[in-house]
């Protein structure tokens, strides 16, 4: 015997657990926020730009050739600023105390597309310090690089600076907030699905018709009042047996 769930009970089981789903969501939505507020340590973020060309030649007129070898340089370049060469230097010249490794995870490398264009953004604690970290790996670059490739044509396009009132770039409370409320709904809804899937208890007639596989030929209601009209029968019927022995 296949069995089906309408749309009804479905909305019936909602409207049941409705509490459940509520403290659940609730919950999820409480603990979020304490922990996005009180317990995440925020990281800041800064940045800088920078142009890398070839070294300089003695021609004054535009060369599209160069250009298209320096836009091919360019995954070079962002290897070379996260390479252990430059950010070894980083860390000594600014006596960090962290590994190499631990500082590779904090910087990220990336360029504009068909672009020259160098972002370095760097991720950390203090706002100032992560600022500092991504100069001084600029400075690092333009010193390692005329080495390493022969390049002394880099130009600083934009300095990491600190604003004042500068907000970190996670957590974010609302998002990670909004995150839960979506997530403790779909465990409160679940939850009481499966609650409901579980529950063999035989609330009605259709339930028995469920479980015992038999079609049912008619039920029993409760009549309101009857059980009254039943005592006071009764009642009266005492009343009379006692006035005619009295009687007698």
């Amino acid at each position: 015997m296949e069995e089906s769930i309408s749309l009804k009970e479905l909305l019936q089981t909602l409207r049941k657990r409705l509490a459940l789903i509520l403290a659940i969501t609730l919950t999820a939505v409480i603990v979020s926020g304490i922990i996005s507020f009180f317990f995440l340590t925020p990281i800041y973020q800064a940045s800088t730009q920078i142009l890398v060309n070839q070294k300089k030649s003695e021609q004054t007129m535009y060369n599209p050739s160069e250009v298209q070898t320096n836009l091919q340089l360019i995954n070079t370049y962002n290897v070379i600023i996260k390479s252990p060469a430059v950010l070894d230097s980083v860390i000594k010249e600014m006596n960090l105390d962290m590994t190499v490794e631990e500082l590779n995870e904090k910087i990220t490398v990336g360029s504009e597309e068909d672009s020259q264009v160098v972002n370095i953004s760097v991720e950390d604690e203090s706002p100032e310090n992560a600022a500092d970290i991504a100069n001084k790996t600029v400075d690092i670059f333009k010193k390692e690089v005329i080495d390493i490739m022969n390049v002394d044509n880099i130009s600083i396009l934009a300095k990491a600076t600190v604003t004042d009132g500068q907000s970190p770039i996670k957590p974010v409370p609302l998002l990670n907030i909004a995150i839960a409320l979506i997530v403790g709904l779909v465990v409160g809804v679940g939850l009481a699905f499966l609650l409901e899937y579980l529950d063999n208890t035989v609330k009605d007639e259709q339930d028995i018709e469920k479980q015992l596989e038999i079609p049912i030929l008619g039920a029993i209601s409760i009549i309101e009042g009857s059980q009254t009209n039943f005592k006071d029968d009764r009642s009266s019927k005492k009343s009379k047996m006692r006035g005619e022995a009295i009687g007698s």
